[in-house]
C-alpha cells in the first residue's frame, strides 16, 4: 500500500517534467535573417510591394500580407540601417530588423513576420501619439 502513493509522485513528476520539456521542446527554430532586393524580401513576406522610395541609400514599400499591413525598407549600408533605426526609434513601434533591411508595423504583424523573414525584434518608447516610422502609410487611429 505504501508503494501506490509514492508511484503516483513519481507519475505526477514525470508528467510535469514531460509537460516542460515538450513545451521548451515544441519551440521552432529561428530562421536565418533572409537576404535580397527589397522585392526579394517582399515575396518572402507574402506581399506586393508599393515602392514609396526609391533612392541610392535606401528603398521603402508599403506592403499588405494575410497578418496586416507593414513597411519594408532596404538599405545600400549597415550605417544607414542603423541610422534610420535611430531616428525612426523617437517614433516608437516595432521593428523586425534584418541585413540591410527594416520591416516596421504592429507588433503583431512584425512577430509574424519574423517566423518568414528571421531577423531580430526591436521596440522603441513610444514618444508621440503615432506609431511607426517617418509617418508613411500607418493611421493614427487608437486615440492617444
Amino acid at each position: 500500500m505504501r508503494l501506490r502513493p509514492h508511484i503516483a509522485r513519481l507519475a505526477c513528476a514525470a508528467a510535469v517534467f514531460t509537460l516542460v520539456l515538450g513545451c521548451s521542446g515544441e519551440q521552432k527554430p529561428e530562421p536565418e535573417p533572409v537576404t535580397g532586393t527589397l522585392e526579394e524580401i517582399a515575396e518572402k513576406a507574402d506581399c506586393e510591394p508599393n515602392v514609396q522610395t526609391d533612392a541610392a541609400e535606401l528603398r521603402q514599400a508599403n506592403c499588405r500580407n494575410g497578418e496586416g499591413r507593414f513597411i519594408l525598407t532596404t538599405f545600400a549600408t549597415d550605417r544607414g540601417q542603423r541610422e534610420w533605426i535611430n531616428e525612426a526609434n523617437d517614433y516608437g513601434g516595432t521593428y523586425l530588423v534584418g541585413r540591410k533591411w527594416v520591416a516596421s508595423g504592429e507588433e503583431k504583424v512584425v512577430m509574424s513576420l519574423r517566423g518568414r523573414l528571421g531577423g531580430t525584434v526591436e521596440r522603441a518608447g513610444h514618444h508621440s501619439g503615432s506609431s511607426g516610422a517617418g509617418g508613411s502609410g500607418h493611421t493614427g487611429g487608437h486615440g492617444h
